[in-house]
């Protein structure tokens, strides 16, 4: 985003308290990091996307690593798998997801997963553990497999479009407590901000959806998915 502080600005505006800004390949990590260093309620996760898994050399994944253990760094991510657009081979998506997997076991981090057409093998990759899975447009027997398995489930603008009543039936029927709202910036503003760059800002949007979802006053889903974004994080956020 071209104005990163005054995006924060507009989003704080909105009650917006917690933020994370993951990377997706070696040259965003340093920004991310930066960013999150320089604002007490942003932290930073670095990885490889799965479109960038291609360039994820030894090299590469040996920075990644020492930007990983940097103070604010609290996710390895966004890794995972994409069959939609193959970007990169699928042979070297699996590999690039599994040593970042193991990377954030040996530091004790969550995991923010991509996932697009690639529910069998992501399934069978995310055996347990610990993470979120970003964006989720799957059903929600995947969301209750994954949930039973220690992840959480984040819900982006999608889950607001009208073409996307099966993933609203998901979120109403998953326990509170496992659900994280987001934006994906700069893509899926969610209704009525569609068709524009998303922005923090607009994740109110998605708490507003929940909240008519779950029969929920607005104040209570805010409270309970900041509680999520702390649990997962394992993060306190400015008081």
């Amino acid at each position: 985003m071209a104005d990163g502080d005054a995006a924060l600005a507009r989003a704080r505006e909105q009650g917006v308290r917690g933020f994370v800004v993951p990377g997706t390949k070696l040259d965003d990590a340093p920004e991310a990091v930066d960013i999150a260093q320089k604002n007490d309620d942003v932290w930073a996760a670095v990885g490889f996307h799965p479109h960038e898994a291609k360039d994820c050399d030894d090299a590469a994944f040996s920075a990644i690593e020492k930007f990983a253990k940097a103070e604010r760094v609290v996710a390895i991510g966004e890794i995972g798998l994409d069959y939609h657009y193959m970007h990169s081979p699928r042979e070297t998506q699996i590999a690039v997801f599994e040593r970042h997997i193991d990377l954030a076991k040996r530091l004790s981090l969550p995991v923010i997963v991509h996932n697009r057409e690639s529910n069998d093998d992501m399934l069978q990759i995310l055996s347990g553990g610990k993470g979120i899975l970003h964006s989720f447009t799957e059903s929600y027997e995947v969301a209750a497999k994954l949930i039973d398995r220690g992840y959480f489930i984040s819900f982006s603008g999608i889950v607001t479009f009208r073409t996307a009543e099966s993933l609203r039936d998901c979120a109403r029927r998953l326990p509170h407590d496992r659900v994280l709202i987001e934006t994906d910036t700069p893509y899926l503003a969610p209704v009525p901000f569609r068709g524009r760059d998303n922005e923090p800002a607009y994740v109110i949007k998605i708490a507003e959806l929940l909240a008519t979802l779950w029969g929920e006053p607005l104040e209570k889903v805010a409270e309970q998915t900041t509680a999520n974004f702390e649990r997962v994080f394992g993060v306190r956020l400015p008081r």
